[in-house]
């Protein structure tokens, strides 16, 4: 019977942890274990573990390493068959691990499971909605593609024993590394060359936090680094299919540029230069981490 572990990373977040951890507790198939690794510990961090009224939660404290550290950890104290990560920022719906048990149990049988990323309650005047996945139709993935339409970092399940096998997230990847993102697509894109297929479920939803403005601007730049630093690894291993990964990214948003420019929308130019501007460097980065282990985080 698959058991599942819920990781959740945190950072100097505990009002976001705290409905996180609400959402967990009202799961409809409730989790085995919720590892809850802090890299900003704080009293009202433990207090929202400790008040959660998820028996099985626990609470670890990490030295400020990067996502994909700490989503390692939950992933080397998990005992549970499956690992199910969401962001401090996340709140999931009742039916999320019901939804990925669902897509785990019907075949053909998927390595790993995705699923929808939605925006959480009304906006704020002035908020954003980002790294949102709408769509409602399951899909199967298989093969070399571009990982990023394949599924996202904060709703993603797969089996301990494949995660482990795979060496977990890239600590040179992902927010508070030298690569700031892309943790997810890298893990996705290993885990589809290894002949894994990943499931999109439409019924596992999570909800992301709205963002600021200055939020969205600076994942443009963020993102992009990320694909860059994924893609400079990917082609360290001489896999040209990085240059294809590259030109994916890029293609909408010298696209986009030139549709803003023709209309003369400053902020939108803005985005959409920040996030070409960040693909160079980030590759370069991704070129020079490659000689250090994926286990081994890199300050860039």
């Amino acid at each position: 019977m698959t058991s599942f572990a819920v990781g959740v990373a945190t950072c100097g977040r505990p009002e976001s942890l705290r409905a996180c951890l609400a959402g967990l507790a009202e799961q409809r198939l409730a989790p085995a274990e919720v590892i809850v690794v802090d890299q900003a510990p704080s009293d009202g961090a433990r207090t929202a573990v400790a008040r959660s009224g998820l028996a099985a939660a626990r609470y670890v404290e990490q030295e400020r390493l990067g996502l994909s550290a700490s989503r390692n950890l939950a992933l080397r104290e998990s005992g549970s068959s499956v690992l199910a990560v969401t962001d401090d920022d996340c709140v999931p719906d009742p039916g999320w691990l019901a939804g990925l048990a669902g897509a785990f149990a019907r075949l053909p049988r998927p390595d790993a499971v995705t699923g929808p990323v939605l925006p959480l309650g009304e906006p704020p005047l002035g908020a954003f909605a980002i790294s949102l996945r709408v769509s409602t139709e399951p899909v199967d993935h298989r093969g070399r593609r571009q990982p990023w339409g394949v599924g996202s970092g904060g709703n993603f399940a797969a089996p301990v024993d494949l995660l482990r096998r795979l060496g977990g997230w890239d600590e040179r990847l992902g927010a508070g590394s030298g690569g700031m993102a892309a943790e997810d697509a890298d893990l996705l894109y290993r885990l589809l060359l290894e002949g894994a297929l990943v499931r999109y479920e439409p019924a596992a939803v999570v909800r992301h936090a709205w963002q600021t403005r200055e939020r969205r601007l600076a994942t443009r730049w963020s993102y992009g680094y990320g694909v860059g630093a994924m893609s400079g690894l990917t082609l360290a291993r001489r896999d040209l299919y990085a240059l294809r990964m590259l030109a994916g990214y890029g293609r909408p948003h010298v696209r986009g540029l030139a549709a803003a420019l023709l209309r003369a929308r400053r902020e939108a130019v803005g985005e959409h230069g920040r996030a070409l501007a960040s693909l160079a460097p980030g590759l370069l980065y991704g070129l020079r981490a490659s000689s250090k282990p994926a286990g081994e985080p890199d300050r860039g």
